[in-house]
């Protein structure tokens, strides 16, 4: 007959015991959540925080209070020596011993593929854009909002803000820890600073895609805008683009691109953190010569004093992927063009632009503000169409929910884009005839450098 199975007497304890079933009731649900969230069965954003995060962080404090437990009493038997049993002696001929010892062996495993399979998918979730845009809903709600619509929205986020290798990740991970402490205390700066000093060089980030060589010639880009009259008269204007590139290899080296050319090296001093004032640039050109423009009254303590930087991508590309319309105009006119607000409903553009303009406290009143807006003026127009009424509302919503967000003081135009000079300085930063060389070569400020208006 079979003696029923006993505990160890170290183990037979309150705290021992807590963390025996805390441990294994975690194991249980660990597997059950991984099973189903692999499966695709739960597609919340916080399950990954559970599965991953949560419950191994409970498991590992069940497992620590097992020997917590033995510890404690093992130190009141020392106390108290007439109760302290002997040590057991290890015999693998004793069947018994040879079960426990194998139930330990396995169980030891077990908690080690646990904690390896939740290190490991706790790194995977918390590198994923779920991760990063919607677990801190309101703190990167317009970050994760513009990323998801714009063309680098199949890019994780990692890919562009966490470097290779282990010493990028742990000051990802850090960065990530202070950023958490920061909402948890509500110290969050409101709007999100772009990452100016801390986001990755393009060569590391878009040069895996995109190729600094390449040469593109000219590009023709068609730009379309719409008046406030009742046929929201459309205006295109047709640019051909010198984009350019190449380098001497490739035998090229022009255009817009020329500031990437590799036989090319553009060195600038910025003066505050948004990149916005610059007064200094150093050009070295292919043939060694260096060339410095500075801005007349600009003194050597602000060059001094300035951050110094050499040219990449981003100093134009500057919104890749967290793009934000600048006007409500220009995304109005963008969603018109994208035929997601009718064309053919009367004055669709001065109303559309005159609601999604409007201060708003929070989404629910921009939507209300937007619908009310659109529909009581559209009531008044005998023969209107509902069902374009109701696409304009919809539009002018998602227009507005995608660039507008009061809970972090994000609105038309917090966010500048350096890519042309419409909207922001951008190329006009330089290219200003302000900026002049010692032999009295200036960084000109013609048109047809860049672009030709057909």
């Amino acid at each position: 007959m079979l003696r029923p199975t006993r505990l160890p007497v170290a183990v037979r304890n309150p705290v021992s015991l807590i963390g025996i079933v805390v441990a294994t009731t975690m194991a249980m649900l660990f597997v059950v959540l991984f099973v189903l969230e692999i499966r695709g069965y739960v597609t919340s954003p916080y399950i990954g925080l559970l599965v991953f995060v949560a419950i191994p962080a409970v498991f590992v404090v069940g497992l620590l209070l097992i020997p917590v437990g033995a510890w404690r009493a093992g130190r009141r038997r020392r106390l108290a020596p007439e109760n302290e049993p002997d040590w057991p002696v290890l015999d693998f001929r004793n069947p018994h011993q040879r079960a426990a010892f194998a139930a330990v062996l396995l169980l030891t495993i077990v908690n080690l593929l646990i904690v390896s399979m939740a290190a490991y998918g706790g790194v995977r979730y918390m590198e994923s854009s779920e991760f990063c845009g919607e677990v801190c809903h309101t703190t990167m709600e317009p970050q994760y909002a513009a990323h998801e619509g714009w063309p680098h929205a199949r890019v994780p986020c990692a890919g562009c803000h966490v470097g290779p290798g282990a010493g990028a990740l742990l000051e990802s991970k850090l960065a990530g820890t202070r950023q958490l402490f920061q909402v948890a205390t509500g110290r969050v700066a409101m709007p999100i600073p772009s990452p100016v000093d801390s986001l990755r060089p393009a060569r590391e980030t878009c040069e895996q895609c995109h190729w600094p060589e390449k040469f593109h010639g000219d590009k023709i880009r068609m730009f379309r805008e719409y008046g406030g009259d009742d046929a929201n008269t459309e205006s295109v204007t047709t640019m051909q683009l010198h984009v350019g590139g190449g380098s001497r290899a490739l035998g090229g080296g022009s255009g817009i691109h020329w500031h990437m050319n590799l036989d090319n090296q553009i060195e600038y001093v910025a003066t505050e953190a948004t990149r916005e004032t610059i007064p200094y640039v150093r050009l070295t050109g292919r043939d060694g010569r260096v060339r410095e423009y500075v801005v007349e009254g600009t003194t050597e303590a602000q060059v001094a004093g300035g951050t110094r930087r050499q040219m990449d991508c981003m100093d134009c590309h500057n919104r890749p992927a967290h793009t934000f319309y600048a006007t409500p105009e220009r995304a109005v006119d963008a969603a018109i063009a994208q035929g997601r607000i009718p064309r053919e409903l009367a004055l669709a553009r001065r109303e559309a632009v005159a609601a999604v303009g409007s201060e708003y406290g929070d989404r629910t009143a921009a939507f209300e503000g937007i619908a009310r807006r659109l529909r009581d003026f559209y009531s008044g127009q005998a023969g209107t169409d509902a069902r374009l009424v109701a696409r304009a509302v919809a539009a002018a919503q998602d227009v507005w929910s995608r660039n507008v967000f009061p809970a972090m003081n994000v609105g038309w135009g917090t966010y500048p884009n350096h890519l042309g000079h419409i909207d922001a300085p951008g190329c006009f930063r330089c290219h200003d005839d302000e900026h002049k060389a010692a032999d009295g070569s200036l960084i000109r400020q013609d048109c047809e450098l860049c672009h030709k208006i057909q």
